[in-house]
């Protein structure tokens, strides 16, 4: 399986626009996501941003010529949580459990060297078990987590 990790322009954000509705599908067993009258999932908020925006990534994962996922990386102005975080990543049923996810979140993890932030809903415990694996054998287990004191959502902090 050839696998790529591609920045995409502002001409080719339909692409993740598109995927994001999968996206929000997945998340309704999480959250409390509707779709309209027209059976489309609202705009995710600020998406526009990643695509004019110096410090935020748009990422396309494709399996050959394929989209297989996407994440939206965001470098931190506020170092406290670290340098970068990664706002939202997905990867399409069809590819989980294939290795597509773990190659390409350590593909990111190479590209942005430093401190790292990657959070999950608390209810989403399949995300949980996939960063703490991925993270883990990254950093050979250093890394230290936290959970959100209203939201009780972990997090995962990392150097690379």
């Amino acid at each position: 399986m050839e696998l790529s990790l591609t920045i995409v322009s502002r001409e080719e954000s339909q692409v993740i626009r598109h995927l994001m509705q999968f996206y929000l599908y997945d998340f309704t067993k999480y959250l409390d996501i509707d779709v309209n009258s027209d059976g489309v999932f609202p705009e995710y908020p600020n998406l526009n941003e990643y695509f004019i925006r110096s410090d935020k990534f748009p990422f396309l994962i494709r399996s050959g010529q394929v989209p297989a996922g996407f994440a939206l990386v965001e470098r931190l102005s506020e170092r406290r949580e670290g340098d970068y975080y990664m706002t939202e990543f997905f990867v399409m049923q069809k590819y989980r459990r294939s290795g597509v996810g773990t190659w390409a979140a350590q593909e990111l993890f190479r590209r942005f060297p430093g401190e790292w932030k990657v959070s999950q809903v608390r209810t989403n415990v399949a995300a949980q078990a996939f960063w703490r694996k991925v993270i883990g054998s990254y950093t050979d287990g250093q890394f230290r987590e936290r959970f959100h004191p209203e939201s009780g959502n972990p997090s995962q902090h990392f150097v690379t």
